[in-house]
């Protein structure tokens, strides 16, 4: 099974459910830039310190900031790994590579107007980090988390006026990475527009084993 995997896709193809399904069926450690960042700034590490400085001016994190994080995170994980949301560039792969030798990228894809769909009705827990969705994944009580009884909210950039400017551009952005992947016989596109959460988890699991 390949171990070492980079999980890509537009916001709201559902790449947060299928790291969740992977971490918890098949024993994935999913590593996340963005908690990793807010950990580090959490903690008052060395590396948080300076992340900092940008996070609070509201700039992007330097890659060779962000490539420290994840060589000290790494060297305490023995078993499978899994990227949600880094590389965003092919500057980044690169960076990646020169760490880890990654075995597949999975690019789920989806049409913008499916997109448009979920993103206008995902909320989002504020505390955990937890992912639901008014129509797909209902909270069990009506805009509370299941997991830490915190009252979900839903981001600005989740609402419909702005979620098709965020896809035009995921796909500029992206392109030249799907690209980059593809080139070096690592890429595999999964339909995300059919089926259920199960169906589309059963279409990842296959391409691990391929």
């Amino acid at each position: 099974m390949k171990s070492r995997i980079v999980l890509l896709g537009p916001p709201g193809a559902g790449k947060g459910t299928q790291a969740e399904i992977l971490e918890k069926e098949l024993g994935f450690t999913k590593l996340s830039t963005g908690d990793m960042l807010r950990e580090e700034v959490r903690n008052g590490t060395e590396l948080g310190e300076k992340a900092k400085i940008y996070v609070e001016s509201g700039n992007l994190v330097p890659d060779e900031i962000v490539v420290e994080m994840i060589k000290k995170r790494i060297k305490n994980i023995s078993g499978a790994i899994l990227f949600d949301g880094y590389p965003r560039t092919v500057k980044q792969a690169d960076a990646l590579a020169s760490i880890i030798d990654i075995d597949l990228a999975i690019s789920i894809d989806v049409e913008d107007k499916v997109l448009v769909n979920r993103i206008a009705k995902r909320l989002m827990c504020s505390k955990c980090g937890a992912v639901y969705h008014l129509i797909n994944k209902p909270p069990r009580k009506e805009w509370i988390c299941d997991k830490c009884n915190t009252t979900l909210y839903q981001r600005d950039d989740d609402k419909e006026e702005t979620v098709m400017n965020r896809l035009e551009v995921y796909r500029r952005n992206t392109l030249p990475l799907i690209k980059y992947y593809d080139e070096r016989n690592k890429l595999v596109i999964i339909n995300g527009n059919e089926g259920t959460i199960n169906s589309i988890s059963e279409r990842i699991k296959a391409a691990l084993e391929g």
